[in-house]
């Protein structure tokens, strides 16, 4: 049986998250992004997701006052369909609360449709639509919520 552990991310951490970001995203996030968000911003909270020390996952938000927005989350192909991305996106939700986060928010895109079942069955509420959000192709994205 794998054996599955969550710690949070350190800048040592940017190759591995890279190779997920780009292998889960057609705009992945570069090094530089991930960089600032772990030296430069004090509301940023990243997670990983090892199986059996390997990291397949990771998940960040940012915790401002009593709201946590998801920036990103993602798991390695070859890991998906398998209830990890909820197992990470609960550990996410239960540090937010740990932290003062009373709320969640995220953005999917619309035609995301194994995501938004998922955020659903974890509460999570439509909250509206940002028009043309994603920059590839102009889709919209659809604002979900939920009270932690």
């Amino acid at each position: 049986m794998s054996e599955m552990n969550f710690r949070y991310m350190t800048v040592d951490d940017i190759d591995k998250v890279l190779q997920i970001e780009q292998a889960s995203f057609t705009l992945p996030w570069n090094r530089e992004a991930f960089y600032h968000e772990m030296v430069h911003n004090q509301f940023a909270v990243y997670v990983l997701l090892e199986v059996d020390k390997h990291v397949v996952g990771y998940c960040g938000c940012w915790i401002i006052v009593d709201e946590a927005h998801i920036t990103n989350v993602a798991l390695l192909p070859e890991y998906r369909g398998k209830k990890l991305g909820e197992a990470l996106m609960r550990q996410v939700m239960l540090i937010a609360l740990q932290k003062g986060a009373k709320t969640m928010t995220l953005e999917v895109r619309v035609s995301n449709e194994t995501a938004q079942n998922l955020y659903r069955k974890l509460g999570f509420q439509n909250g509206g639509v940002r028009k043309s959000y994603y920059t590839d192709n102009r889709e919209d994205a659809l604002v979900m919520w939920v009270n932690l």
